[in-house]
């Protein structure tokens, strides 16, 4: 980054250019008011009220100014939000609510916060949902903080009650252990764990060992029973039933973090925005105890424009594992999504400077798909690698190029599969493609025009294929738009 430079400008002030030179010999220009001072803070924390407050757009102003030492700025907290000529927030905004707003700023500005975000082993693989708070860990390291994940396999043995209507099933412990390990290899992807940089610890470490009475007498003793049902995480769940094992689950959550104070000096906590109550205990359980204080801030979800989860597809979860996402999947999925959400997207997830997605904002029409394509690229190459991003790049263009299809997802037939004379029905092989859940799922796709071979569409729900149009490179078989495998006999 040595030698660049980057400029925001707020025309609605007077203007007032300041170059700044970073420890590394990079420069920002910012534009400060006559008073050589930043604008205002237009929100937040401010004026009377107790905290905490949702947060305001002075605190993303203040942090979108920050010099970049080498690795960036921290805009990357707020998704590259920052003030446009005429004084309004643009961008996407990642955080939802913080504990204290300037306290927050000071040390994440500086690189002082040793922050942890936890993770249930609830499966064997991280997913699209988990991304958010991946991306907000690595953006934090690379800005000097370090990142603490924290693997549940304490409170795994219990389960968030956070957005359930039921009780988790629960699992042996042999399974949070196999998904504990799943997990440190996925987050290895993100996170630089080398030379104390980030740390990676369980917290079935200090739970799993507790004395329930010394637990009750020790920390029980400072939360309120009744304060804890007015949280949202309890109130949903009161109609249809709480469990006494789910209840327990804010006092091990705030446990968690009293000990990572401790043992690590944590002073932080990072989570989604239903994690608000549970962190808030942990903050409190901090003070109560040791007299200190600590922070607390929440990300928001990651929604479409039409305010729904993204990461999720007719078939299930967008999962990060490769054996149950594939490279070429999990690219397809961020290839299609909507046009008014790849900016987004691309603000919140990629590491790509804030100039080129403001450029991209600009495009329309058929410009989009090319966004569309960026996007996908630097995501599946964030979690699988450059050798796969290419792989799947290339085989999604492939399918309507009519290109090399060596790349595409790839069915396999075995000899079983045909009948005595050499054949196979349409509707077998989009079972076992994997293009539809079941045979009435395919039947359904095929009577409404959906299901085409190299390009013809089929209507016919009897119709068979003989085992030698297989030959050679195979068959390219698609259903609607988006799905399609290449489909090959052994």
């Amino acid at each position: 980054m040595r030698g660049t430079c980057r400029t925001y400008v707020n025309t609605s002030w007077s203007l007032v250019p300041k170059i700044l030179v970073g420890c590394d010999g990079s420069a920002l220009v910012i534009v400060l008011n006559e008073a050589g001072t930043f604008p205002a803070n237009l929100g937040g924390n401010t004026g009377p009220g107790s905290r905490p407050k949702r947060t305001g757009t002075g605190f993303f102003n203040t942090i979108a100014c920050r010099i970049y030492c080498a690795k960036t700025f921290l805009h990357l907290i707020t998704g590259g939000i920052y003030y446009d000529s005429m004084g309004r927030i643009e961008g996407q905004r990642l955080i939802a609510q913080v504990t204290d707003e300037d306290e927050i700023k000071e040390m994440v500005n500086n690189g002082k916060a040793t922050f942890y975000i936890g993770f249930d082993p609830t499966a064997d693989s991280l997913h699209v949902g988990h991304f958010m708070a991946l991306c907000l860990m690595k953006r934090l390291q690379m800005a000097g903080n370090r990142p603490i994940a924290l693997l549940g396999g304490g409170t795994g043995m219990i389960g968030d009650p956070s957005g359930r209507t039921d009780m988790r099933q629960m699992m042996t412990k042999e399974t949070i252990q196999h998904n504990i390990d799943c997990f440190k290899k996925q987050m290895s992807r993100f996170i630089d764990f080398s030379d104390g940089k980030a740390l990676m610890v369980n917290n079935a470490d200090w739970l799993l060992n507790l004395n329930y009475v010394d637990l009750l007498r020790d920390v029980g003793a400072h939360f309120s029973v009744n304060r804890m049902l007015t949280a949202e995480c309890y109130k949903q769940r009161m109609e249809r039933g709480l469990s006494f094992l789910e209840f327990n689950y804010m006092i091990m959550q705030s446990y968690d973090f009293y000990m990572l104070y401790q043992k690590y000096g944590c002073n932080m906590q990072f989570g989604g925005d239903d994690q608000w109550s549970n962190m808030l205990g942990g903050t409190e359980l901090i003070r109560r105890k040791l007299g200190k204080d600590a922070y607390a801030m929440t990300i928001t979800l990651l929604l479409n424009s039409e305010g729904k989860k993204m990461g999720k597809t007719q078939s299930g979860a967008v999962w990060l594992d490769p054996n149950k996402t594939s490279p070429f999947d999990f690219y397809q999925y961020w290839r299609n999504v909507d046009d008014a959400d790849v900016i987004k997207c691309m603000r919140l997830l990629t590491f790509l400077p804030l100039e080129e997605i403001d450029e991209m904002a600009k495009w329309e029409g058929s410009e989009l798909n090319k966004a569309k394509e960026i996007l996908a690229y630097q995501l599946t190459e964030l979690v699988h690698g450059e050798e796969e991003a290419k792989k799947a790049q290339e085989g999604a263009r492939a399918l309507f190029s009519g290109a090399d299809t060596s790349h595409m997802p790839t069915t396999e037939l075995s000899e079983e599969d045909f009948d005595e004379e050499g054949k196979i029905d349409l509707i077998t092989l989009l079972v076992k493609a994997e293009l539809v859940p079941s045979r009435s799922e395919g039947r359904r796709a095929i009577q409404q025009g959906g299901v085409s071979i190299d390009g013809e569409k089929l209507t016919d729900i009897y119709h068979t294929v003989e085992k030698d149009a297989f030959a050679g490179d195979g068959i390219v078989l698609k259903r609607g738009k988006k799905k399609f495998k290449k489909i090959c006999v052994k």
